[in-house]
């Protein structure tokens, strides 16, 4: 059934703003970067890109290629510790998640091992693959609020870890963290409307990749995963009255909630 235009409520329409959701006719509707949207958010949005305001509430970055790569460096540099110092087996073992050693009281390893590689293919494959994700995202989201859902996916990884696999098994690696990058990509692309089969194609093959390649931490990319989905999710689906606050309550929860489901494991394996 038609909508009225709500400009012209006497001509019909079944096409709605992207943004804000109101229904607008052929003659108040301006093509945007995905779909359509009325006049008055194409102000909006106008005015908030002139100030440096993104959709979602955070800062425009002058180069939003700087924090991925910043992240790109600290796993370089770590990467290259492990494998060219003489410190070598006892950095892996300080630095690895190893629910057991987390119980003992090396509570930093949930958030260390995302930035913990061995292998130089294990480095290379996620750091493409931050590289790919990171500046969009950040583009999008913000400095603050890109990294927030890359560590905090990263801890949300750490916590399906530390539950459901071995508690003597070693994991190290971002892909818990770049798991969340993908579920924060697919949150951004349902938020605008856009076609969301190019990451749902993605994340499948990852997930195929998951479960059938041997070696590989399943907890923790599904932990990442879902780390991600529930980030982005607080940041673009806040109402903009009051929306810094809520973010921070939202992200602040989900932080909490990890860190404590992490040391109550820690307590059982302690």
């Amino acid at each position: 059934m038609a909508m009225a235009c709500y400009r012209h409520p006497d001509r019909g329409t079944y096409i709605s703003c992207q943004r804000c959701g109101r229904p607008i006719c052929g003659e108040c509707m301006i093509s945007a970067a995905v779909g359509f949207q009325c006049p008055e958010c194409v102000r909006e949005g106008a005015k908030q890109t002139r100030q440096g305001q993104l959709p979602y509430g955070g800062r425009l970055s002058r180069n939003p290629s700087t924090t991925t790569i910043a992240l790109i460096a600290i796993n370089a540099v770590v990467w290259a510790l492990l494998n060219f110092t003489p410190m070598r087996g006892l950095l892996l073992a300080y630095l690895s998640l190893i629910p057991q050693l987390v119980g003992g009281g090396f509570w930093l390893q949930p958030l260390t091992s995302a930035f913990t590689h061995q292998e130089i293919l294990h480095l290379g494959v996620n750091m493409l693959s931050l590289w790919f994700l990171g500046p969009p995202l950040e583009r999008a989201l913000g400095r603050t609020r890109f990294l927030a859902v890359y560590l905090i996916s990263a801890l949300t990884g750490s916590v399906a870890v530390m539950w459901f696999s071995d508690p003597q098994t070693l994991t190290l690696g971002a892909s818990g963290a770049i798991f969340g990058l993908i579920g924060s990509l697919l949150i951004i692309v349902l938020k605008i409307r856009g076609d969301v089969r190019n990451v749902l194609t993605w994340l499948g093959i990852n997930l195929v990749f998951t479960f059938v390649v041997s070696g590989i931490s399943w907890q923790a990319h599904i932990g990442g995963l879902i780390g991600g989905l529930l980030t982005t999710f607080v940041i673009v689906y806040t109402p903009r009255e009051n929306r810094s606050r809520l973010q921070l309550a939202g992200l602040g929860g989900i932080l909490a909630a990890s860190l404590i489901l992490i040391a109550l494991r820690a307590a059982q394996l302690g």
